[in-house]
């Protein structure tokens, strides 16, 4: 009954099937699945879910016939079997058995129909005169042991990491990188492809190493070293490695990534190309420019269909000095400018850029043709993030409010529309001085600023919350509670913070009320058409007493007193905090003679 083809049949089952996270565990009833070595391990170590084993096996009956194996001896093609514990599909008594078995170890596995290919929820078929049904005997050899990364669902493509690398940033196409590798077919030991001396340079992307390779690489970061194992589907022709044995069963390569050189298309068709040349300091991104700083680089000008010519160099041509610029200022081309703020302090970098994102929209230097595409060799030197306004008193606050203002008033005038947009727009800027106005206890520029925001976006909602706290302040208390409910309507996140502006609102209008109420007290006991005066006893504002001069006497008709312009002097500020309570008593009546 043994046969390569069965072997064969079911080795490929077991290699392509994932196993299921979701399938409920089998029980182990007693003597279901018995254990016996026949020879010891190497040491004690054994594998545990998540690492690849390697065995050979053959299945007999009790009678001991030879069902199938994978030795050449038995019928088999001498390949031994490669499977994941815990993510690969499984026989239930394979896995709890090889989980209790060292390297090299040889044991005789008796196992139940229900816990191998007997089992009623087994994925794989069986030819019909199997025994499935039978008690079977699985004589296991375990090669090896190693835990493994998968990065390929079908496990075509496994990784085990020796050396673990630097940073996080791991190659993709186009990227270019270096690598020390070694490359063999297992099975027989053969080295078909080594570079481990001078280091190995590849394109991604441009089928110079196998597809499964590149897949693999993909996952490393620099400084790693690790173990690449491909299976046929993924071991395809590479223009680099003349001699890649594609009939074998399986590779396996080691490699060691030494450099990832990032080649960057930065607008996604080729007319912007950044190619580092010297690795700089940090982490990429989160150590570049990316915010708006100021630059210090050197970078020479190339004519690329000239020869090479160079047209500048700030090295000679600056007496030597870098150029030291604002990012987001229009300072330098906008191909330039982009390609520095990805790079990091130290790194050179090429810069490969058609006219358009060169000088056709910027002030074009002597010897550079119209139209001409352009190549810059950049390093960038260092750089200094803009500094945000804490611990700035409010007057280097509105000094910088002003230089960013006529910043975008310059790039307008210059046809930069992009960048002076991006000036312009700084709606957290105008809410910080509106925050700084509140502050001080101006709420009517706050109001002034927060508008500024809203012109643009009438749906801010900070800019919503802000003016409406500003509101508040100056007693606007109907303006207020709009605000607010309108940042409810727009953002349902929100509602918290409203709800709670809401209720502060409402205590402060009653506060008021009653204050208007105490401070006016008599004004309103008089019948109509009876004068109500207001003695010095009855007005009892706090602080010092203040004389009350006939020129600054209230007018005479409550519905002027919006549109005038009152006198200063603590009687009269409260006297227009309290206006609304003032509407409120004119809508139910009465009148004020």
């Amino acid at each position: 009954m043994a046969s390569e083809e069965v072997a064969a049949d079911l080795a490929d089952g077991l290699s392509s099937e994932r196993g299921s996270a979701t399938k409920k565990e089998k029980t182990i009833p007693p003597a279901g699945l018995m254990k016996a070595i026949i020879r010891a391990g190497e040491n004690m170590e054994t594998p545990q879910k998540g690492n690849q084993v390697v065995f050979h096996y053959t299945t007999r009956t009790t009678d001991g016939v030879v069902v199938e194996s994978t030795k050449s001896n038995l019928g088999g093609r001498d390949v031994p079997l490669k499977l994941i514990l815990g993510k690969s599909k499984m026989l239930k008594g394979w896995e709890e058995g090889l989980m209790s078995m060292c390297k090299g170890e040889v044991s005789m596995l008796k196992i139940i129909p229900e816990l191998h290919y007997g089992d009623p929820e087994w994925p794989v078929p069986v030819p019909d005169d199997f025994p499935k049904d039978q008690i079977l005997v699985f004589e296991i050899e375990l090669l090896d042991f190693r835990s493994v990364k998968v990065v390929t669902d079908d496990f075509g493509i496994l990784k085990e990491v020796i050396i673990h690398g630097q940073g996080w940033e791991t190659p993709r196409e186009p990227y270019e990188v270096k690598v020390r590798i070694t490359g063999k077919v297992p099975r027989e030991g053969k080295i078909f492809f080594q570079k481990d001396q001078e280091p190995f340079h590849f394109t991604f992307g441009k089928n110079e190493v196998p597809n499964g390779l590149e897949k693999a690489i993909a996952t490393m970061t620099r400084g790693e070293i690790a173990k690449i194992f491909l299976s046929p589907p993924y071991i395809t022709g590479a223009s680099a490695i003349p001699d890649l044995p594609l009939e074998a069963d399986d590779l396996e390569f080691k490699v060691e990534l030494l450099q990832v050189i990032q080649v960057r298309d930065m607008v996604g068709d080729g007319r912007l190309i950044k190619r580092r040349l010297r690795d700089g300091k940090g982490e990429f991104p989160v150590d570049c420019p990316l915010q708006d700083s100021v630059l210090r680089i050197h970078y020479k000008g190339i004519l690329p269909d000239d020869g090479g010519k160079v047209f500048c160099d700030t090295r000679v041509d600056n007496d030597g000095e870098p150029l030291e610029f604002g990012s987001g200022e229009g300072r330098v081309p906008e191909g330039l400018e982009m390609c520095v703020k990805l790079m990091l302090p130290g790194e050179l970098a090429l810069v490969s850029s058609v006219s358009g994102f060169a000088y056709d929209k910027f002030p074009r230097p002597d010897g550079v043709p119209d139209g001409a595409n352009v190549q810059w060799e950049v390093e960038l030197l260092s750089f200094e993030a803009v500094k945000d306004w804490t611990g700035m008193n409010f007057k280097q606050i509105m000094d910088d409010v002003e230089k960013i203002k006529g910043t975008g008033n310059r790039l307008f005038k210059e046809s930069k529309f992009d960048l002076a947009k991006a000036k312009y727009e700084k709606n957290l800027l105008n809410l910080n001085v509106a925050a700084c106005h509140q502050k001080l206890g101006d709420p009517s520029k706050s109001i002034e600023w927060c508008n500024k925001v809203l012109e643009g976006n009438p749906h801010h909602v900070k800019a919503l919350y802000r003016r409406g706290v500003a509101y508040t302040a100056r007693g606007d208390f109907e303006e207020a509670h709009s605000d607010f409910e309108t940042m409810k309507r727009i953002d349902k996140s929100s509602e918290q913070d409203a709800n709670a502006a809401i209720i502060k609102l409402q205590k402060k209008k009653q506060d008021a009320e009653a204050k208007a109420r105490k401070q006016f007290k008599g004004l309103f006991d008089k019948k109509p058409g009876e004068i109500s005066s207001v003695s010095s006893t009855d007005v009892k504002p706090d602080g010092p007493e203040e004389t009350v001069h006939p020129e600054t006497k209230p007018p005479e008709d409550l519905p002027e007193v919006e549109e005038q312009t009152l006198h200063p002097g603590k009687f009269w500020r409260l006297f227009n905090s309290g206006t609304s309570f003032f509407k409120n008593i004119a809508r139910k009546g009465c009148a004020i003679l």
